[in-house]
């Protein structure tokens, strides 16, 4: 077993792709056929077709038909490629738009797969098939939605949009982790690293995240036992930052003699680093720290909400998972965020009718980590003073 570390594991999708996907394919000239949705709905049986409102594209996918579209072009070249069999019960072949609306139904709705297949009317072995498919075909494809800024333009953008939420100078993101819970075998005692400090069997997700929600780097696959802090030291991201390769853009001047480097930021569950800020966490603050812990939070907060809009969008891994596969469960999170990507990309309208909420760890106490950095405490200060107008020009 080993963590996702974002797109850094997986190959290379190749540059002419990269750079032409995109903006091809979210054309309004698809090959999508026109009456496919018409066709597709009324093979929608149970629960599902009676469900009032349901009968509508949003509501069942919950992504517009664009974003669908744009999903079937990246995956259609893989799920084409590999010859399946896969059919209805009615014997009807399923045909590319068909297997990315099972799985993306699967995905987004978290229902069983003896659900999904009587909605659609398909048998629950084809469900699984072709939903693994389309994870496979996705984070092959998909990569290029899940990235570290790459531009100095694109870096100053991000941090100009954090400032403006309550003031934090050169932010370039927001960190935060979320547990994905598992039903597991209590029998099995190699299950017990997956317990965690909740009492429950759980991986982890750690996001780092930009001001419009947008996941730029995640690590995931480490059991619910581990700290927010020791997932955080176990990636790539922490040691790029250590080595100077992450987070070394320019510094920002604060005052004369004064100045404070690229950082992201984080809730008290975190260490506070030179690259990592966190919360002061003395228990009598004064009048000026405690504002600055109250615009943290307030600029932070983009962080939970994206984790929560995330676990709303794809409900797979916001309920209890029931005995999944410890090692596809990684990737089928890699693809949820993936999904959450591309959804913020293409300017979904529809993440725009969703409740805005930053709570996504229900029943999760939260972690402090007393680990303090000398010289990160200094740059705490310095931002503390610099908001507060403390600082000596």
């Amino acid at each position: 077993m080993g963590p996702v570390r974002g797109f850094k594991k997986r190959r290379k999708i190749e540059k002419k792709f990269e750079r032409n996907a995109f903006a091809a394919s979210v054309s309004s000239e698809q090959e999508e056929p026109a009456d496919w949705w018409d066709e597709f709905s009324k093979r929608i049986t149970g629960p599902l077709s009676l469900s009032k409102g349901l009968d509508k594209f949003e509501s069942v996918f919950k992504i517009s038909r664009k974003t669908f579209n744009y999903i079937c072009s990246l995956v259609k070249e893989d799920l084409t490629s590999k010859p399946s069999h896969f059919t209805c019960t009615s014997g009807k072949p399923l045909s590319i738009n068909d297997q990315v609306a099972v799985a993306l139904r699967r995905l987004s709705s978290g229902e069983s797969l003896l659900t999904i297949g009587e909605s659609f009317g398909m048998n629950q072995s084809t469900v699984s098939q072709v939903t693994w498919r389309f994870v496979e075909a996705m984070e092959e494809r998909g990569l290029h939605h899940l990235q570290w800024p790459a531009t100095e333009e694109e870096m100053i953008q991000i941090k100009s949009k954090f400032e403006r939420i309550r003031g934090l100078p050169n932010c370039c993101g927001a960190i935060d982790t979320t547990h994905i819970m598992m039903c597991l075998p209590t029998v099995d005692l190699t299950n017990d690293v997956w317990f965690d400090r909740e009492k429950n069997h759980s991986m982890v997700l750690q996001a780092i995240v930009d001001p419009e929600m947008r996941f730029r780097d995640i690590v995931t696959g480490w059991p619910g036992s581990m700290s927010d802090s020791l997932v955080l030291r176990s990636s790539s991201f922490f040691e790029l930052c250590e080595k100077g390769k992450r987070l070394n853009g320019k510094k920002i001047e604060l005052s004369e003699g004064s100045e404070v480097r690229e950082y992201i930021i984080g809730d008290a569950g975190f260490p506070l680093l030179p690259w990592l800020v966190t919360p002061y966490q003395e228990k009598d603050l004064s009048e000026t720290k405690a504002e600055f812990n109250k615009r943290h939070f307030a600029t932070r907060l983009v962080a939970q909400r994206a984790l929560a809009r995330f676990k709303e969008m794809w409900r797979i891994v916001r309920g209890v998972m029931w005995r999944p596969d410890k090692h596809k469960l990684p990737r089928i999170i890699l693809v949820c965020c993936l999904l959450h990507n591309i959804v913020i990309d293409l300017e979904d309208e529809v993440q725009d009718e969703m409740p805005l909420s930053h709570h996504h760890d229900s029943g999760y106490r939260q972690q402090i980590c007393e680990s303090v950095d000398k010289i990160s405490s200094i740059l705490r200060d310095n931002l503390y003073l610099y908001l507060s107008g403390r600082l000596p020009p």
